[in-house]
């Protein structure tokens, strides 16, 4: 069994996150971003999620101890929404405010085919959005996996670690694969 932390950022939607990881049976807590890296080691993290936050990351480039566990982690990392950004910002990428602020559902598209992450999703399906900023310029080493209308950057991978970064928000019950992105994330966690 998997053991993925939840790193709380503020998110509105942090515990959903959590719950899907405890309802696909994933030993699973919520943590604040304070916590130290050598903790998370400790308890034997294989892999985490960065939550969304409140904070502006395109404003405001600090989240806790984010940067400490995306230069030390050997496991995996998803970042959504907030975390997405500051993950495009501490590898040396843009953010800015949204020319058009996405609220609600919005049509993603995927770029790339094969993309682990994105395993049996449809390459066009609807996502939950709820932002202002987005990622503009995509940081060195990593690849555009998805898009929108609105947002060039609704997905990026890393080209040589697993850290993955999301605008969208699958742990809402209104984006159609959700949970098998979720699903996809654990494998890649447990692998």
């Amino acid at each position: 069994m998997a053991r993925i932390y939840v790193v709380d950022n503020g998110g509105q939607w942090t515990h959903r996150e959590w719950r899907i990881l405890r309802d696909l049976e994933v030993e699973t807590n919520i943590v604040p971003n304070i916590t130290l890296f050598k903790d998370l080691q400790e308890e034997g993290v294989q892999g985490l999620v960065l939550s969304g936050g409140a904070p502006r990351i395109g404003l405001d480039s600090s989240l806790g101890n984010c940067a400490e566990y995306l230069e030390k982690a050997h496991f995996p990392i998803l970042g959504i929404c907030a975390g997405h950004q500051f993950m495009a910002r501490h590898f040396g990428g843009m953010v800015k405010p949204s020319k058009l602020p996405e609220f609600g559902q919005v049509e993603l598209t995927i770029c790339v085919e094969d993309e682990p992450l994105f395993k049996e999703v449809l390459k066009r399906s609807i996502v939950w959005e709820s932002h202002n900023d987005e990622v503009t310029v995509l940081p060195r080493n990593f690849i555009k996996l998805a898009e929108s209308d609105n947002c060039t950057i609704q997905a990026m991978r890393h080209n040589h670690k697993l850290f993955y970064g999301l605008q969208f928000h699958p742990e809402v019950e209104h984006t159609q694969f959700g949970e098998k992105i979720f699903k996809n994330f654990i494998q890649l966690c447990e692998e």
